[in-house]
């Protein structure tokens, strides 16, 4: 039988075959018997025994039970796609090198999130691929299973909650496979957990540890921690140093910015206020401004009229060099956003703004008492865009927030 990458995606992409060129005609009906293929898959699933590798029908045969003395050699784990949620899956790793110090833990996935993992002593390699479209996505595909079967992986952990990436970890021969339930994915697992009816009021932390009971490895306490190297600090304050930053000033970082929506920003004309306010207290006093390169504009009128004190670096840094630039500042002012996990791992002290989203589930892990949020109905609402006349960030003031900052940079 043969099954193309990626079947679920192709057919929403492909849409009716009369608006299609001919040489998609013949591959959607390709599509079409793999398709066919997967439903037999599903009946032959049904029991209790694998249909296509040994060694993996001895998985699929055992109880939850028996995986707790499971020890595999070759470990890999499909980590998120966004830059937060990497941050708060880390921990599952720390967790799986805490119970299998042997084994060799690899790391999937995309190459521009690699770099947070750089010099982590807790996994062994990272694999990082693109996301392609067209013809390159089935190239890109066809490198990832031949990585994957190279790699005799013979234990996989799906912290995504994709078809694709269960069906790649299938095609990949990944003999034990384990994630969450659902998205038409769960007979291509060979352990799919049903999510916890207290998902929407746990962090979302402790739901990515769940995936790792059915090994016996209990939720632990472990937080999101990154890894920094010194050189990479002395790196930082030389950078700073052109915008005459030295380091005996305290820095604010702020990061006005958020991928998910403008739901999830405050006001950017409170943002000016707020800087305004820092720079004006204390000579010592600084304020780095972060946001990858869609922020520019954005972040451009911000800053636009303040003092020499304020400075933006919107679209100069990549992910290494953030992480670098967070750990030397005194405190971080943000949205509820890839930035503020990545400060919060790194243990600055942080001011974490929300309004549509709920701090309960993406908080800051390690800093709850410092997400300031006011409760208004429609909130948390998780749109990307405010249909209303935004409430929930309208509701927190210039003055509460600066006070908070003013503490950390006293206390600091």
């Amino acid at each position: 039988m043969w099954y193309p990458a990626n079947i679920m995606e192709d057919l929403r992409h492909y849409g009716p075959v009369a608006k299609v060129h001919s040489h998609i005609f013949f591959s959607f009906f390709g599509k079409i018997k793999s398709f066919a293929n997967l439903l037999y898959l599903g009946i032959c699933r049904s029991s209790t025994l694998s249909i296509f590798l040994k060694k993996s029908c001895k998985i699929r045969g055992k109880r939850l039970s028996q995986l707790a003395h499971y020890k595999p050699k070759h470990i890999i784990v499909r980590m998120p796609n966004w830059v937060g949620d990497f941050v708060m899956a880390t921990p599952l790793l720390h967790d799986l090198r805490q119970a299998y110090p042997d084994s060799e833990i690899t790391v999937m996935c995309l190459e521009w999130l690699a770099p947070i993992l750089q010099n982590d002593p807790v996994i062994d390699e990272l694999f990082c691929f693109r996301t392609q479209k067209g013809f390159f996505r089935r190239s890109e595909s066809r490198s990832i299973v031949a990585h994957l079967r190279r790699g005799k992986y013979d234990l996989g952990i799906l912290t995504t909650n994709s078809f694709s990436s269960a069906w790649r970890f299938y095609q990949g021969h990944v003999v034990c496979k384990i994630g969450f339930a659902g998205e038409w994915r769960t007979r291509l697992l060979d352990v799919p957990i049903d999510f916890s009816k207290a998902r929407k009021s746990q962090h979302i932390v402790k739901t990515y540890k769940e995936l790792l009971r059915p090994l016996g490895i209990p939720i632990s306490s472990t937080p999101p921690k990154l890894q920094l190297k010194d050189e990479e600090m002395k790196k930082a304050w030389e950078f700073v140093k052109r915008f005459d930053i030295k380091p005996e000033h305290k820095i604010v970082g702020v990061n006005p910015g958020a991928a998910y929506g403008s739901a999830k920003c405050w006001l950017p004309d409170r943002f000016r206020a707020v800087a305004k306010k820092i720079v004006d207290r204390d000579d010592s006093y600084r304020v780095l401004f972060f946001g990858d390169g869609s922020q520019k504009q954005l972040i451009g009128e911000i800053c636009k009229e303040l003092p020499p004190q304020v400075v933006n670096l919107s679209g100069q840094t990549g992910l290494r060099e953030l992480m670098s630039l967070l750990k030397i500042c005194s405190a971080i002012l943000t949205n509820d956003s890839g930035p503020m996990h990545l400060a919060d791992a790194l243990g600055v002290p942080l001011v974490a703004l929300f309004g549509s989203t709920d701090p309960i589930v993406t908080g800051p892990y390690e800093q709850p008492h410092q997400v300031v949020r006011k409760p208004v109905p429609c909130s948390p609402c998780f749109r990307r865009e405010c249909p209303i006349d935004f409430p929930c960030m309208k509701k927190i003031e210039v003055d509460e927030v600066a006070q908070r900052l003013l503490t950390a940079l006293e206390t600091t």
